[in-house]
Parts: C-alpha cells; sequence; structure tokens
C-alpha cells in the first residue's frame, strides 16, 4: 500500500512502537501474523499520527502492510487482505509436508533430493518438474543429513527480515552442558535451529541424560523435516503462531510439561530486530509459565539464555531487570565476524540470561574463570577494577579506568574536557549534547515517551513505547532556521534541541555499524 507519510518523511523526529496486548489481539494482520502500532513524531506536533505496519520486516520490499489506526476498512477490503495473506503461505499444511519427510526417508539415499529454489524435498517422480531447476537440487542425502536440516538449508540473509546465523558446535556444545547442568530436560529453542537439531539427534540416538526440544521458528522449511510436536512455526515479534491454536497448544504442553518444572528457553532473534519488543515478548512467555505454575507466589522465574550483541546490553536490562550479560563470546558458522580469532576481540555476540551468575559457568579451557570479587565467571581480558569495583570490559579488551569519568573506558580512548568524557583522539566535539531530550516539550531531563504533555493525552503508562530513530538536521543551523522553529511551536528547549543539536540517527543502521566498528 502507498506510504501517505512519505511526504512528511523530511520534517519526522522518528517512531515509536506501541507494546500493548490488547491492541495486538485486535490489530490487523500481514502475511506475518498481527501487526504492530507504531506512532510517529513531527516537528510542532506534541503527537503523530499512528499506524499499523508489518512486525517483522523492517522493508516495505518484502512486506508493505500499512494502515492507519483511524481508517475505516471496509469487509470487503477486510476480506481481500486475508484472501491476500492466505495465497502467501506456505503450498501444503506442516502434516503434508511431513509426509513428505517420511516417505524420503524410506527411499535410498541415491533418490533422495531437495530443491532449494522450490524449498521442497523431492518424491520419485517429481524430478522433471524441478529439471530447470538442476543447479539449484542436492540429490544423495544421507540420513545424518535429513536429521541436520540447518546443514541442508540455505541460510536466509536478509538483514532487514529473519537473517539466520548459526551457532557453531563449540556454542551448541557449550548451551547443552549449561543446561544439563542446571537440572533441566527440555530446552524451548526459538530461533536457535541448530541446537535443536543436536538436540534431537541425541535423543534419536538413544544417548543417555539426553533433552527434548521444542523449536519456535519463521522459517517454514523446517515443516518438511519435523513432525508438529517438534516444531511450530512462529513470530517472535508478536508471538503469533502461524498455525492457530494447535500449535499454541503444544507449546503450551512443552512449556508447562511436569509443573512447567525443568524447562529452559534459548533465544537467538535477529539482532536488527527492536529489542524492546522483542522483550515484550520474552515477557510473555515467561508469564505465560509463572501463570502455569501451583505457587503463584513464588519468586522463581521461567529461566531464558538470550543471545545478543553486547552493545545492546542497555536496552536488554532496561526490559529486563532480572537478567545479566554473561562474558560467554558466541560463535558462528556462517558469519565470519562473529568468529573468535579473526580479531582480538573476537565475537560480539553474547549471552543474556537470568540464571544466577555462579551458575552460569563458563569454560576454563576456554580462558574464562570466576571472578570471586564479582562472584561471576569473566573472560580472560576482563580484570577486576577496584576503582569501580565490578570488572568492566564489555567488547573483549581489557578496559582502562579514567578518574575523570569515575569509569573504565574502551582502550584508545581519551579524557575530553570540551566533551566532559572519554572519546577517540580524532574524535569532532559535540557541544551542549546534553541538551538532547524531548521532541515534544524540548526538556532535556527526560524523552518523548515520558513527557507529561504526552501522557495528558491519554497515553497509559502500560502502552510501553520505544523509540526507533529520528531525522534530523546537522548541526549548525541559521538564525532564519531557528525563528523557523519558534514558529512551529517548540519552544525555547525545542530551539536549542533543534538548532544547538541536531544530528541523523537510524537506530537498526547503528546497529550495523557498531557491529562493524567492532573489528575496527
Amino acid at each position: 500500500m502507498n506510504r501517505d507519510e512519505d511526504k512528511f518523511a523530511g520534517t519526522s523526529l522518528g517512531v515509536d512502537v506501541v507494546l500493548d496486548e490488547e491492541i495486538m489481539r485486535n490489530a490487523p494482520h500481514c502475511v506475518h501474523g498481527p501487526t504492530l502500532l507504531f506512532e510517529r513524531y513531527f516537528r510542532g506536533q506534541k503527537s503523530g499520527r499512528r499506524f499499523f505496519a508489518c512486525s517483522a520486516c523492517r522493508d516495505r520490499k518484502d512486506c508493505d502492510f500499512f494502515q492507519y489506526e483511524d481508517d475505516k476498512v471496509s469487509e470487503i477490503r477486510k476480506q481481500a487482505r486475508a484472501e491476500f495473506n492466505q495465497s502467501k503461505q506456505p503450498q501444503y499444511s506442516h502434516q503434508e509436508y511431513y509426509q513428505r519427510f517420511e516417505a524420503t526417508m524410506n527411499l535410498e539415499p541415491s533418490q533422495r533430493g531437495y530443491c532449494h529454489k522450490c524449498n521442497l524435498l523431492l518424491l520419485p517422480g517429481e524430478t522433471k518438474a524441478h529439471q530447470d531447476h538442476t543447479d539449484r537440487v542436492v540429490k544423495g542425502l544421507t540420513s545424518d543429513q535429513m536429521k541436520e536440516p540447518s546443514h541442508v538449508l540455505d541460510p536466509i540473509e536478509n538483514k532487514k527480515t529473519n537473517a539466520q546465523y548459526l551457532y557453531n558446535t563449540k556454542a551448541v556444545g557449550f548451551l547443552i552442558s549449561t543446561i544439563k547442568s542446571m537440572g533441566c530436560d527440555r530446552v524451548l529453542c526459538v530461533g536457535t535451529p541448530r541446537l535443536h537439531e543436536s538436540i534431537m539427534r541425541s535423543k534419536v540416538m538413544g544417548e543417555k541424560d539426553s533433552l527434548d526440544s521444542l523449536l519456535l521458528d519463521i522459517d517454514h522449511r523446517y515443516y518438511q523435516f519435523y513432525p508438529p510436536n517438534c516444531y511450530c512455526r512462529y513470530n517472535m515479534f508478536n508471538h503469533h503462531f502461524f498455525d492457530g491454536a494447535d500449535s499454541q497448544q503444544t507449546f503450551q504442553k512443552f512449556l508447562l510439561q511436569n509443573g512447567g518444572q525443568g524447562v529452559v528457553m534459548v533465544t537467538d532473534p535477529p539482532f536488527g530486530g527492536l529489542v524492546e519488543v522483542l522483550a515484550f515478548t520474552v515477557n510473555r512467555i515467561m508469564s505465560e509459565w509463572k501463570a502455569g505454575q501451583s505457587d503463584s507466589c513464588s519468586d522463581s522465574e521461567l529461566p531464558v539464555i538470550w543471545t545478543f550483541p553486547y552493545f545492546q546490553e542497555f536496552r536488554i536490562l532496561k526490559s529486563l531487570p532480572s537478567f545479566h550479560m554473561s562474558d560467554y563470546k558466541v560463535e558462528y558458522d556462517n558469519h565470519a565476524l562473529f568468529q573468535c580469532g579473526k580479531k582480538n576481540k573476537g565475537s560480539p555476540v553474547r549471552l543474556f540470561t537470568n540464571i544466577p551468575p555462579l551458575q552460569f559457568k563458563l569454560p576454563e579451557d576456554d580462558g574464562y574463570r570466576l571472578c570471586t570479587l564479582c562472584q561471576r565467571y569473566v573472560s580472560a581480558e576482563n580484570i577486576h577494577c577496584t576503582k569501580c569495583g565490578k570488572c568492566t570490559s564489555k567488547d573483549g579488551r581489557r578496559y582502562t579506568h579514567c578518574d575523570q569519568c569515575n569509569k573504565c573506558v574502551k582502550p584508545g580512548r581519551v579524557h575530553c574536557i570540551s566533551c566532559n568524557h572519554c572519546e577517540l583522539p580524532d574524535h569532532v566535539c559535540v557541544q551542549n549534547r546534553a541538551l538532547v531530550g524531548c521532541h515534544i516539550c524540548g526538556d532535556p531531563t527526560h524523552k518523548r515517551r515520558d513527557c507529561p504533555q504526552h501522557l495528558k493525552k491519554g497515553k497509559t503508562s502500560k502502552k510501553r513505547k520505544h523509540h526507533i530513530g529520528n531525522t534530523r538536521k546537522k548541526p549548525g543551523d541559521s538564525s532564519e532556521h531557528a525563528k523557523k522553529l519558534k514558529t512551529e511551536g517548540l519552544g525555547t528547549h525545542g530551539q536549542k534541541l533543534k538548532s544547538q543539536y541536531c544530528q541523523h540517527h537510524k537506530k537498526n543502521k547503528k546497529s550495523q555499524n557498531k557491529i562493524k566498528k567492532h573489528f575496527k
């Protein structure tokens, strides 16, 4: 659909996502399930017009759904949209796909084939229909390959949707040994197919103390390799089960088995996803687990291990206060930057968890050790700072303490008197950094999501919002521009905000840039 709001792009100050379960239940659906409600802010306006857009895709080329919250949609249009959404779903049901797997397993390996273009296991007699795809057809699949689909399927590499980075053998081994040491017997694998298939392979081979696993993943190709009780097609950005009540019951039964005891959730969502949206879903799953507990007054939580880059620590801990970041560096098979040994800092990906630090033991063979002062396991380069009272390294290098900043900083940083904090030696000083604040009233002491003027308009604190990004003019606005800002009703603080500290900031691109800077 056409997005009329594009004509305001030059004056847009950013977008917030409104997180509210009631809104999600009543939201219109796109191909990827319930959409999310966003609110865009414009210069000179105290609030923007709200609209629904896809929860999973950041690029309109992947999903162009757009609808203003106050749009009146006719029944005919709703029906047409439902039919369109259905037309974009997989051609077979989960049971039909899995029947192809069972039929394929009954064939000799030389007769087994998979078409990467059609994403389909090929049965005898179907080869001719795929003769134009010969360069994309893999033949001679062994039984081991059929049990390890992540090694057969081509990883999805679209960074703006669901880019797939797969744990390497070391990461999988560490997670499994950690889970077993906790006494757990089940793993809810959310977006972690490599971990799931390793657990399922051990279970099929009848290994002692093998775990059980349920995979939740948006990739429908796994329909062909796992039965409905082992895999549910799922969108983590909106907690949507594509196969409806049946999949949801499978999930709840697995989660609450044995009264919810013995289960741990491991998730590896796309790094470009909005942290607050993902955290909202994690909280929903934890709440469902909590509701199934016999002792509702207990302080216990569902154990969760979340894989994400270290520089998102602040956002994750803000949304999930009981979590902490582990020093463990997660490595992937199919991403050159997310591997140790390639650069001196290693992978920037860490594990965030609510498992107590002393119980989350890291392997000594890889140089990790216990800091008796912090009472947690840390990496070899993470030295305890007596002035800060903790081990301070985040990015895989040894930090140094700055007495003027009163904290440890990354190596290579020097204290800048003008900026009043440590920066790289060749940085460009930015004056009045503290003036960045509220876009509504201009007050530098709070952000717009917490603005009293905004809350007066009927917004409740239960509807959590997340700032995605903003588009602003660069520093050095002219006096004419300052006058223009004044006429737009920004107020004194707003004029300072726009004229003295304007910058271009898009958060999703920033995340990718941070990963690149990690290796410079």
